[in-house]
């Protein structure tokens, strides 16, 4: 699935602002539906490292209420999530009806860090696809909006950041040994990775999949995609500010009054 993707996509800058502020201004009115409709919205990254997953969330959170989403950064569980099933600490995360739950990293890494690191067996992580999609199943048999990106960006692109945060005092902390370690397993990285999505793109949840080489492109690209993924499963279409008094669907008008 990889390979399908088009790395070389660009946006200028201009392009970028613009379209940057036209999603997070219907992202904002979609995060007062998610209120209004007592909707749960989860959210989740994966990527490469260094692929922009961060500066993706922070786009999106820019312009929301604050008092209506969280953030989990996702590391190696600790104390009482470490005695647990791997599941159980995003159970316990996830959002009341009305909030929404962005993950960095998520549940995937049983199949992709854990297994690539030996640190699930591997009956374990081969059960997991199955133990995922039933999971999020269930949430989306409770009402909840599942979207989930794989932000990908190429070896070559990955290596020029890590090099960039090497030499830069504000950036050099993102950077850690383990970084080149993980680099250094690229290849089954990218097969886990690939089976991974195979397995567990479905109807429930699909995978979107978004072209990170251009930080401008990325960025635009998931707001977008996530403007249109709750659009439709809200049932409500936001003003487009480009298009004055852009369109809506009726149900929308009316909920407007």
């Amino acid at each position: 699935m990889l390979e399908t993707l088009d790395l070389t996509r660009k946006l200028d800058r201009d392009a970028y602002v613009r379209e940057l502020t036209r999603r997070q201004i219907q992202l904002r009115e979609l995060g007062y539906q998610v209120y209004v409709q007592k909707r749960p919205v989860v959210i989740l990254f994966e990527g490469w490292d260094a692929a922009g997953k961060g500066g993706a969330i922070k786009r999106i959170t820019e312009k929301l209420d604050p008092r209506g989403y969280v953030v989990y950064p996702i590391a190696a569980p600790q104390g009482d999530d470490k005695t647990r099933h791997y599941l159980y600490r995003f159970w316990r995360r996830l959002p009341e009806r009305g909030q929404i739950a962005i993950f960095d990293r998520s549940w995937y890494g049983r199949v992709m860090v854990e297994r690539v690191e030996g640190f699930a067996a591997e009956e374990a992580w081969k059960r997991a696809y199955a133990e995922i999609n039933s999971f999020e199943r269930q949430l989306k048999d409770f009402g909840t909006v599942v979207v989930k990106f794989w932000i990908h960006i190429s070896r070559d692109e990955q290596l020029r950041r890590f090099e960039e945060r090497k030499g830069s005092g504000y950036k050099s902390w993102k950077l850690t040994d383990e970084d080149w370690r993980n680099r250094e397993k690229w290849d089954a990285y990218e097969e886990a990775v690939e089976e991974m999505l195979v397995k567990t793109s479905t109807r429930t949840a699909p995978w979107s999949l978004v072209e990170g080489n251009d930080k401008y492109w990325e960025r635009s690209r998931v707001l977008g995609k996530l403007v249109e993924i709750l659009s439709r499963e809200l049932k409500y279409t936001p003003i487009d500010p480009i298009k004055k008094g852009g369109a809506r669907t009726k149900a929308a008008a009316r909920k407007r009054g």
